[in-house]
């Protein structure tokens, strides 16, 4: 998972969540999409976290950008898309969806104690729809995994990160 070298600020672009418990692996499957369907320079790294939680420290050591994509509690209606920054997000941590929300704050926090803490962090995320066991997403949540991508994508084009789509 080692991170590779290359010219400009290193960005991670980390998703997270679990594949068999419905909208809750959104984040996955948005890093999924933009590693198969986008190329990046060399300094951007674009990294499934599931659902590991602290053993993701070493991968945030020197990042200057952490994008990080999930399934987050906002009380509105599924599929939701919302951009939540600075403050923002430890706020947004308190409402757990699932358990590694718990290993994502818990992160950020050791990251912060040990002096490696990204220069800014946002988190991309989407009001899920449900969280039960199936590999499938809701409809309401499937309907907006595009919009996830372009979100993830346009944060990255405002710190100069240029994108290619690959010839599919």
């Amino acid at each position: 998972m080692g991170f590779r070298t290359g010219t400009g600020p290193r960005v991670l672009v980390l998703g997270i969540g679990n594949l068999v418990m419905s909208d809750d692996g959104v984040g996955v499957r948005v890093v999924q999409k933009l590693q198969r369907e986008y190329r990046f320079a060399e300094n951007v790294e674009i990294l499934d976290g599931g659902t590991l939680g602290l053993d993701l420290l070493p991968e945030l050591e020197g990042i200057e950008h952490l994008i990080v994509v999930d399934a987050v509690e906002t009380g509105q209606k599924p599929g939701t898309c919302v951009r939540l920054a600075g403050e923002e997000l430890p706020i947004a941590l308190e409402t757990k969806v699932s358990a590694h929300q718990m290993g994502l704050k818990d992160l950020l926090s050791v990251a912060r104690l040990l002096g490696h803490s990204p220069g800014e962090m946002v988190l991309i995320g989407v009001q899920p729809g449900s969280i039960e066991m199936d590999t499938e997403l809701t409809p309401e949540i499937d309907a907006v995994l595009q919009v996830l991508v372009d979100n993830v994508l346009d944060e990255l084009r405002k710190i100069g990160v240029v994108c290619d789509r690959r010839e599919l």
